[in-house]
């Protein structure tokens, strides 16, 4: 027997929660399937381990856009709190503040170093590569060669196992968007001297605070997930899409879903929004796209987290350490006490999260969980931040699908795929990181699920969703309410366009 849904949305995560909620808010018929059996938020959930929590990659809650952030406190009104950003690097057994302190960087790389740094900076201005293409023509273009190989090389190349020449230059374009070494400079000088940074926009990496909700970023998507029920929306766990059927005559899906226990279910829908990988949703259409191969081209990184918790003796008061030093394998360092105090359940331990990145079948993904453990215990030791027989419990968190890959041959794919969709299968709806195959942020991938929403229920793509997060306007400035969008220079309609 089918279940009919007017809209059928695949993924219980930021996007697809928000797509959700903003439809069910509005008396719109909608529901939300999730294959995870016990947590919403996708790779923005929260994991209890035996009252610990922490965070998948850490999520700062922080938007340009007003929209977004009227929606965070909507739906989450009493639970956020403030929190100082507070991060650093750590290379070559020394740690540098991040955003990086003019004195301090200079102290810690030495006279010579720093002036070669300059003269490496101003070769590039001089002599910039024409139409980068590559995350190191790029970067080498804003910071110089011996920058690139000091604070970008080694961390990039640890998140996406390959090589910076092999990464696009869109990945540097979207993530550090309007940073160069001049912004960098004077930012860093002033907080050298204890001043407040430049007043008006700033780069996304040069926030100063964010806010946070208390308990993890999962406590705003569980909440959501209760709103659209509250709504008369349904959300569904532990639920796989392995089919998703098409009939161009009567324009409805026949989707096919498989629960954790091996049942299924079949359901009809006029609107499918999905925030599912694209390779993995391409391979259950039917009838079968014509851009498939491209799909199943798209590649992913994968990471992990080995958490550890104990008893430091060292005090660590970073959210996050960012780890560009080629001697160990971990990339990344999470302290979740500086995320909420409220994530670690006596309120003294300390609870950090080293992270891994990987891809899904190699040594690191199928290392036993003990094995990471004692390599992640060998490694916090070596950079300082704790010892290992201070370390009392630990656990270890896979992330698959955790970064869609921008390889130099990703947005040809990515573009065979959308004519493909917008032809063929007019009601399907991509949404997210994964579900469009960009790196977006958590306010990014649910402005897509808000404007597929506002799509949905004036039954015409009156906003490209495509354009978030690659036009800064557009993707930042939000929109509030659609009387004002439509009457906003940056959010304009298609058709006003």
């Amino acid at each position: 027997m089918s279940h009919f849904v007017e809209t059928f949305v695949i993924g219980a995560g930021p996007a697809g929660l928000t797509t959700a909620y903003n439809l069910a808010k509005n008396q719109q018929d909608v529901l939300v399937v999730e294959q995870d059996p016990v947590y919403v938020g996708g790779i923005s959930r929260t994991v209890n381990y035996k009252g610990f929590l922490f965070d998948i990659g850490g999520h700062r809650f922080f938007s340009k856009s007003k929209e977004i952030v009227d929606l965070w406190d909507e739906i989450l009104p009493d639970d956020f709190i403030e929190r100082p950003r507070l991060s650093r690097i750590y290379y070559r057994d020394k740690f540098y503040s991040y955003p990086l302190k003019a004195f301090e960087a200079l102290r810690n790389l030495g006279i010579l170093e720093s002036a070669a740094c300059m003269l490496s900076y101003g070769l590039a201005r001089l002599l910039p590569v024409k139409n980068p293409r590559t995350f190191h023509e790029w970067v080498r273009n804003q910071f110089g060669e011996r920058l690139f190989s000091i604070f970008f090389k080694t961390y990039t190349e640890k998140v996406w196992g390959m090589s910076c020449d092999e990464i696009s230059s869109d990945w540097a374009a979207q993530r550090i968007k309007g940073l160069d070494l001049a912004s960098a400079i004077k930012d860093a000088l002033l907080r050298s001297i204890g001043r407040k940074t430049r007043k008006g926009p700033v780069a996304k990496t040069l926030i100063e605070s964010f806010r946070y909700p208390r308990r993890g970023p999962g406590m705003m998507w569980e909440a959501a997930a209760r709103k659209i029920r509250d709504f008369g929306g349904r959300v569904l766990m532990d639920r796989k899409v392995h089919q998703l059927a098409w009939d161009a005559n009567t324009r409805l899906w026949t989707i096919g879903v498989r629960r954790g226990d091996g049942t299924t279910e079949v359901y009809t829908a006029r609107h499918v929004v999905s925030s599912a990988p694209i390779s993995d949703l391409m391979g259950a259409v039917s009838p079968v796209p014509k851009s498939l191969s491209h799909a199943r081209d798209l590649r992913y990184r994968d990471f992990l987290t080995v958490v550890l918790i104990g008893r430091s003796q060292t005090e660590l008061l970073d959210n996050w350490v960012y780890i560009h030093d080629p001697s160990v394998k971990v990339g990344r360092v999470q302290n979740f006490r500086s995320w909420s105090p409220e994530m670690i359940p006596d309120g003294v331990s300390t609870c950090l999260g080293l992270e891994y990145f990987c891809f899904e079948g190699d040594g690191v993904w199928d290392a036993p969980d003990g094995d990471l453990v004692e390599l992640a215990k060998q490694e916090i030791a070596k950079i300082g931040l704790m010892r290992p027989e201070d370390v009392a419990d630990a656990c270890v968190v896979r992330q698959a699908k955790a970064y869609p890959v921008y390889d130099d041959t990703y947005a040809e794919h990515v573009d065979a795929i959308r004519l493909d969709l917008a032809t063929n299968y007019p009601t399907l709806h991509l949404v997210g990181r994964n579900g469009m195959h960009k790196y977006n942020n958590q306010d990014h991938a649910m402005m897509t699920g808000l404007l597929t929403s506002l799509n949905i229920q004036a039954s015409e793509a009156i906003y490209d969703v495509w354009q978030v997060n690659e036009d800064a306007d557009y993707g930042e400035a939000g929109l509030s309410g659609v009387q004002e969008a439509l009457r906003s220079e940056r959010l304009v309609p298609r058709k006003a366009a």
